[in-house]
């Protein structure tokens, strides 16, 4: 099963997400595209669905009413991409900070019978590879790996990353319902939840490069939820799925 699925998670992203999808398709490989527009008032999914006319088979979308968080986004369309027999699920930010020429890179990292289960396009598995970010944003998301490695263990340099290849089957064992974080804590919990399950991680040097169209979601509250909920995943019980 070598079906390959990008789930991008979208709202008010008309800058990009016309440039994004068509470079995606434009690369070998035969990846397939699925957008989770959370009622974008900037026309969004209208503009996916235009493009759906010229991509019938490849390009989809789900629309969500509002903004209901970035966790939730992956997790719908981890269902949907379990539901539609893919057998490699990735995610990936829509405003180009993540280079889709990377996107092959991750999915050699897991492919093969010795391939890992994940793997994690990282911005510091190398040093400090990330363009354009202020200097405060680079502390706070390199010191947020760090705490994560320090509570929880897990020898990951990226646990925030958000550009990841799945093997099908991580998700399968996940308790998906289980999965309680829903800004960028979602990517950390994630990682930590495969880690605990057995499954193996392997991170894949990027450079990360900050958007240059549109605005940037992120806020304080994202990383109170990430803070907090470290320290709560410390404590769970993490099984497989039943």
């Amino acid at each position: 099963m070598d079906s390959k699925l990008v789930i991008i998670p979208t709202y008010n992203e008309k800058e990009n997400i016309e440039a994004i999808i068509r470079k995606v398709f434009s690369l070998e490989g035969g990846f397939h595209v699925l957008i989770i527009d959370d009622g974008s008032p900037d026309g969004t999914a209208q503009i996916v669905k235009g493009l759906q006319q010229e991509f019938p088979q490849t390009l989809f979308i789900l629309e969500r009413s509002g903004k209901q968080g970035l966790g939730t986004a992956y997790l719908t369309g981890f269902r949907w991409a379990l539901e539609n027999g893919y057998g490699f699920i990735f995610e990936m930010d829509a405003d180009f900070s993540h280079n889709p020429d990377d996107l092959p890179r991750l999915y050699e990292a897991c492919a093969g019978a010795d391939g890992a289960a994940i793997s994690v396009g990282s911005r510091y598995c190398s040093g400090v590879n990330v363009v354009d970010w202020p200097f405060g944003r680079i502390i706070m998301s390199y010191g947020a790996s760090l705490y994560v490695r320090m509570i929880l263990g897990i020898k990951v340099y990226d646990s925030t990353a958000g550009f990841v290849c799945y093997r099908r089957e991580v998700l399968e064992a996940m308790d998906l319902d289980n999965i309680r974080m829903k800004g960028y804590g979602f990517q950390i919990e994630m990682k930590y939840t495969a880690v605990k399950l057995g499954f193996r991680l392997q991170e894949v040097p990027i450079v990360f490069t900050n958007r240059q169209l549109g605005s940037s979601k992120m806020s304080s509250g994202i990383f109170g939820e990430a803070f907090w909920g470290v320290l709560a995943l410390r404590f769970r019980q993490i099984n497989r799925k039943q």
